[in-house]
């Protein structure tokens, strides 16, 4: 069925920019959400971002508002979320994922995941 891969992290310095991205193997439909959540050790895993295949309406945490910027290309099955003003605490593995129906900033709500990238922020 769908497959997501997750692309773009690594290590950079505080203040510094990556640019993720996540490739779906299959067809988004316009019903469909696609998240950003993050995960370090010892902690669960964290709502950071999700926009809306059709209209492309976005939500995001308090935490990264203002510093991420979630995005879609349909025709390429793919979201991104560029990460600026980067700082420590944005250091995680970061998943994207998939869900079907309404919004939902909870990871229970989506039914496939990627394998994560790790990004690492130094200080």
């Amino acid at each position: 069925q769908l497959q997501l891969v997750e692309s773009g992290g690594g290590l950079v310095q505080a203040g510094g920019s990556l640019r993720l991205s996540c490739a779906a193997s299959g067809r988004t439909f316009s019903s469909n959400y696609m998240g950003w959540f993050r995960q370090s050790p010892g902690k669960e895993r964290e709502f950071v971002a999700a926009i809306r295949w059709s209209g492309s309406s976005t939500s995001y945490a308090e935490t990264v508002k203002g510093r991420f910027t979630i995005s879609r290309d349909t025709a390429k099955n793919t979201v991104y979320l560029q990460m600026n003003s980067l700082k420590p605490e944005d250091t995680a593995v970061y998943y994207c994922a998939v869900r079907r129906g309404s919004y939902s900033s909870s990871p229970d709500g989506y039914g496939t995941w990627g394998q994560g990238t790790q990004v690492t922020v130094s200080s």
